[in-house]
């Protein structure tokens, strides 16, 4: 999966923002993408301190972008753009004072197309990464929710990898029909953009109609409105989990399917669902797991766990700036 996106970030290099330019972590795996030529750190924060924090863990930062919020040379064209998007919501002075904090002012080097994409949260919650990518960089024509997805990839018994998405796991907590329908679309898209062919059910405890209630009809009617939205999809709703996944389940359980049985993209009814899923493929089924991605902004920003390590860093930097639609 990862040669996929390097390979991708090799024939378009990107920039991406990372919100927390003296954390050792950032600086680990920033060293580790200027070993390459696809992917540029840009660091927000104090040059002096950054500087001095990557001599000091002893990582070599040559080459990434340094930007301090606190001597911006373009700071009242930015603070300009934050008022106008905020128009309204926050005055001049505000603008002024938000645009110190790392998680703004990193998303307005995004908005202002200083850098691709961005990665922030290694010390701050996912609603303080969330939160300025919904006010500047805003959802997407056609999209009118923020979700997610994970991908899970373990090695396969073919030597190949085994490569899952999941969604929604971490945003929606009780997705309504139309928004199970926009969750499972951009989980497809994301899918696509680590090179797989997704095959999309929607779960549920009942595999076409074998059990009765509101959460069955909603995953039933969300497939359906789905199909009527993306034909071309490979989809199928609503599944059981082990009719998605077993062949020989769903020989018995539904025959006529062309997903059932092969199904790698999971769409699930509400985020309880989601969040214990993706787990126990991550620590019962040997999966890694990246994750949350976010889906349906203009731009690909994404969260990192407060508990991540570099390498994490790493992998998620590369997997968002492989969101940059080309």
């Amino acid at each position: 999966m990862f040669e996929f996106l390097i390979n991708k970030l090799k024939a378009h290099p990107r920039k991406i923002v990372f919100t927390e330019g003296t954390d050792a972590r950032i600086l680990e795996a920033s060293a580790r993408l200027l070993s390459g030529t696809f992917l540029t750190p840009v660091l927000v924060g104090n040059p002096d301190a950054i500087s001095a924090a990557a001599e000091d863990a002893g990582f070599n930062i040559r080459g990434a972008e340094i930007i301090d919020p606190e001597n911006f040379a373009e700071v009242d064209k930015m603070i300009a753009t934050l008022v106008e998007l905020r128009k309204g919501k926050m005055d001049e002075a505000q603008c002024r004072k938000v645009l110190k904090q790392g998680n703004y002012f990193g998303t307005m080097l995004v908005k202002m197309g200083y850098a691709d994409a961005l990665l922030g949260g290694a010390t701050y919650s996912t609603a303080d990464t969330v939160r300025p990518a919904l006010q500047i960089i805003k959802t997407k024509p056609g999209s009118k929710i923020v979700s997610s997805c994970f991908i899970l990839v373990r090695p396969s018994a073919t030597g190949d990898r085994e490569v899952l998405a999941m969604g929604d796991c971490a945003i929606n907590i009780k997705p309504s029909e139309d928004e199970l329908v926009e969750i499972a679309l951009e989980t497809a898209s994301t899918a696509r953009m680590f090179g797989m062919d997704p095959k999309v059910a929607f779960l549920s405890y009942s595999t076409l109609g074998s059990g009765k209630g509101e959460d069955v009809d909603k995953m039933r009617n969300a497939f359906t409105k789905a199909h009527a939205a993306a034909p071309e999809l490979a989809m199928e709703g609503e599944l059981q989990f082990d009719a998605a996944v077993s062949p020989r389940v769903a020989h018995t359980k539904c025959p006529d399917s062309s997903v059932a049985g092969h199904a790698n993209t999971f769409i699930f009814p509400d985020i309880n669902a989601g969040n214990i899923g993706y787990k126990i493929c991550q620590r019962m089924g040997s999966f890694d797991a990246y994750g949350p991605i976010l889906q349906g902004l203009n731009a690909p920003i994404n969260d990192l766990s407060r508990g991540c390590n570099a390498q994490e860093v790493y992998s998620m930097a590369i997997i968002t700036a492989g969101l940059v639609e080309e």
